[in-house]
């Protein structure tokens, strides 16, 4: 089958079929390229990229089984589980995210889903972000219909909630939380009125048929995810795919170039593994369609590039972050951060993480945590 090279409408498609992707994906560099970025071209500014801050608001210990995920209780990776951290915190190092640059703050937390004991403390982290006009992300596993519809009433603009693989080579990464529950959390997010971050993991011993079929689910959601995060794995010692075969990076980047072929209107974003890459491999990618990264020196419990390191990537490659189109009133930011805070203080919302941080050798080993 052969894919034309004429310049493509970027009306968003949800009817990709395997052969279609899988022609796209045998397609020279070049061609895929060539056809990726003019897509890119005509939707979004081709030199801006979106920068977003993901901080981890309650690491290790999570019930599930992941097997790419230091975060596992299953797995001995030397991560030292923490409680969920306080509000005041939070909002502290949501502060200091937008002083560096960032327009999104993301929030993480190693759980299966949201409890009822943490789940008002979450809700004031998602006010008291967005009180400081940045846009708000979480991700905290699985959620139902009830916990979408209070996420989404307290601000949040973006649940992110990863399919990871395709269909079919699921059950050889995780087995304690199904395909359809991931599917189902979707649908209550988008019921809810929230944006959609989703994508996956590259080099976890899947075939390129397995990412053909995991973009062509992501292209199936109506309308398609937002932002979708393409992760390369990040091995741990510790856990079953800390020998895994390293992935090419040119297969990364095709992988990049058909995300944003098949999903024309969505930020597609450099996520977990953006440390290992070359610099000229990050260049490769934004060409290739990529538009969003993780800023800063920490991705959940992975090593991330430092922020003055990206700063100077940026500015070699002519690049420039992505504005909000309306930012909100200061007065306002100011006025419902402290009561924010206030709040925080009058109640039992306040979970001490201080005597738990990351223990020496958990940092030195650069897990990858929770991948968005």
């Amino acid at each position: 089958m052969t894919v034309s090279m004429a310049p493509s409408p970027t009306t968003p498609r949800y009817d990709w079929s395997l052969e279609e992707v899988e022609a796209l994906f045998a397609l020279p560099l070049n061609d895929l390229l060539f056809k990726a970025h003019s897509i890119h071209r005509e939707n979004f500014d081709p030199n801006a990229v979106q920068v977003s801050t993901l901080l981890s608001i309650k690491t290790g210990a999570c019930p599930e089984d992941c097997k790419y995920c230091p975060q596992s209780g299953h797995y001995n990776t030397g991560l030292a589980k923490e409680q969920l951290m306080e509000v005041q915190k939070v909002l502290q190092q949501a502060k200091a995210a937008k002083d560096t640059g960032a327009s999104r703050f993301c929030m993480g937390a190693a759980w299966k889903s949201p409890s009822k004991k943490d789940f008002p403390a979450v809700l004031e982290m998602v006010k008291g972000v967005k009180s400081l006009g940045l846009e708000t992300c979480m991700t905290l596993g699985m959620l139902d219909e009830d916990q979408a519809k209070e996420l989404s009433s307290a601000g949040l603009d973006y649940y992110n909630h990863n399919l990871d693989t395709s269909p079919e080579y699921y059950d050889q990464i995780i087995t304690t939380r199904s395909y359809q529950d991931r599917l189902d959390t979707l649908s209550h997010v988008r019921d809810a009125g929230m944006k959609i971050c989703s994508g996956g993991i590259l080099g976890m011993g899947e075939q390129e048929t397995d990412r053909a079929k995991m973009l062509i689910q992501l292209s199936k959601l109506a309308p398609h995810p937002e932002s979708v995060p393409i992760n390369m794995l990040v091995k741990v010692e510790g856990t079953p795919m800390d020998q895994v075969e390293d992935l090419d990076p040119i297969d990364f980047v095709r992988t990049i170039a058909v995300a944003r072929i098949m999903m024309p209107q969505s930020h597609v974003r450099l996520s977990a593994g953006r440390e290992e890459m070359s610099d000229e491999m990050q260049a490769m990618t934004f060409f290739a369609g990529a538009n969003s990264i993780f800023y800063g020196e920490r991705l959940l419990t992975t090593a991330n590039p430092q922020a003055d390191k990206d700063r100077q990537l940026f500015s070699r490659l002519g690049i420039h972050p992505e504005r909000r189109e309306a930012p909100v009133d200061e007065a306002t930011h100011e006025a419902a951060l402290k009561e924010a805070i206030t709040e925080q203080k009058n109640g039992e919302m306040f979970y001490d993480a201080s005597q738990t941080n990351l223990s020496e050798a958990g940092r030195e080993r650069k897990p990858c945590g929770l991948v968005v």
